[in-house]
């Protein structure tokens, strides 16, 4: 038996594994400089795969575009760059799946309302140290000679970014969209995928829709070859991965594997959704995302913010980001993200508070005509409740946010506000006034 070494081309020996998982007679005659651990032995393999931070690289999707379910917390943001759980943005919990399945080259792929994920990326992850060759690359969208229109979907982004990806040289690629909630360890799923010995690995949910059928999580490993040879020879105008050039393959005759996972996953299909995930963060849901897990960290953007400031606040079974000052209220059951600000005397109960970007002062800088006055945050005596209050929101003094009339699904942006399976949504930087009942 003998093991391999960084002599052996690593994707002959790859392909080999693949192909003939549990062979019998060795089917690669090694280098003569490949070290020899037991040479009488008649059969031989391969000990050991390449680690994942040597073989796999990861393509990461921003997601979000002018239709996004997740509207209108998109309408500024792509959907990785949402807020979630006070601290961080949902992003951040796929690049930490990979950070601590030791996948360290990560490209993510961005393009609609993207300027934020684009800062956030670069900043929070451009200097930790990933490993020696490791690497969070942001490739947005561009404009080139032979491409001069934006992204066309999942599969026409990686074929123009091929020849980016393909510097590196890796066995597989991991597809991964950047807006899903969830803990997994990529290397048991390229494990899984090598063990198959098939040409692409989807990952699906066991949890399961209505009609008993497992749900696609959009998560896929795809040999370098094979995604190359799909995008460019067989493929080379298909512009969505999970739609066209997946099922293509199957009638190819590729063999497509599915690895099951059977751990909390949410992919924020809705607003109601987001809202599901936030709720389930707080420590007193047992079955969910455990931001707190330090077998298992999530990482995020260090912003040096001043502790919590609390005002003989009452707070019940709810997180509270860095930064915020929060006066004499009442908070139960809620997520209040940084440098949020709260009045004397506010109830904010079931609700996401995300925050603001700054601290501001207690007018709008820029005249009494549309700020009145009132300040970046909750104002005194206000009451929120299952609601979702976007960032830099001004809400003005005894303002009731309740959904008074029990409504499902309605949209009035030009109060700042819409209502989607029964939450209210506050826009960002919307200015409700004094006293307004919603």
């Amino acid at each position: 038996m003998f093991t391999l070494s960084s002599s052996c081309p690593k994707s002959t020996a790859l392909r080999y594994l693949h192909r003939n998982p549990g062979s019998e007679p060795c089917a690669i005659t090694p280098p003569s400089n490949l070290p020899i651990k037991n040479s009488n032995q008649s059969r031989c393999s391969y000990s050991i795969h390449p680690p994942a931070n040597q073989s796999v690289a990861a393509i990461v999707f921003g997601d979000g575009s002018t239709h996004s379910r997740l509207h209108p917390l998109t309408k500024r943001r792509s959907e990785a760059a949402i807020p979630v759980a006070g601290n961080y943005r949902l992003i951040d919990a796929v690049v930490s799946n990979c950070i601590n399945s030791d996948v360290t080259r990560i490209y993510a792929l961005t393009q609609f309302n993207s300027t934020s994920l684009n800062s956030h990326l670069s900043r929070a992850y451009s200097g930790m140290r990933l490993s020696n060759d490791g690497i969070v690359e942001v490739i947005a969208a561009y404009q080139s000679p032979d491409n001069n229109g934006w992204f066309r979907g999942t599969a026409d982004a990686i074929r123009r970014c091929l020849w980016m990806l393909e510097e590196y040289p890796v066995a597989e690629f991991l597809v991964l969209p950047g807006h899903h909630l969830y803990k997994m360890d990529y290397r048991n799923l390229v494990e899984a995928h090598r063990r198959s010995g098939c040409d692409i690995t989807v990952s699906v949910s066991t949890r399961t829709k209505g009609d008993d059928r497992k749900e696609d999580m959009g998560i896929y490993v795809i040999d370098r070859d094979v995604m190359i040879e799909l995008l460019t020879i067989h493929f080379p105008n298909a512009n969505d991965l999970g739609s066209e050039v997946i099922p293509g393959a199957t009638s190819l005759g590729m063999k497509i594997h599915t690895y099951e996972f059977d751990g909390y996953w949410e992919d924020m299909a809705s607003i109601v959704a987001y809202y599901r995930a936030n709720m389930e963060a707080i420590p007193r849901m047992s079955n969910a995302y455990n931001f707190y897990d330090k077998e298992w960290p999530l990482y995020t953007l260090p912003r040096h913010l001043p502790p919590t400031l609390i005002t003989d606040a009452v707070i019940t079974d709810s997180i509270v980001g860095d930064g915020c000052i929060l006066n004499k209220c009442r908070i139960t059951s809620s997520v209040i993200g940084m440098r949020t600000r709260i009045g004397n005397d506010a109830v904010v109960e079931d609700s996401i508070i995300i925050g603001s970007d700054a601290y501001y002062p207690n007018n709008n800088g820029s005249g009494e005509d549309r700020g009145a006055g009132i300040p970046v945050g909750i104002g005194e005596g206000s009451y929120i409740r299952k609601a979702i209050v976007d960032k830099n929101a001004r809400i003005g003094n005894n303002v009731m946010i309740v959904n008074k009339d029990g409504v499902e699904e309605g949209s009035d942006e030009s109060r700042g506000c819409i209502i989607s399976g029964g939450v209210i949504v506050i826009t960002r930087n919307a200015l409700i006034p004094h006293g307004t009942i919603l």
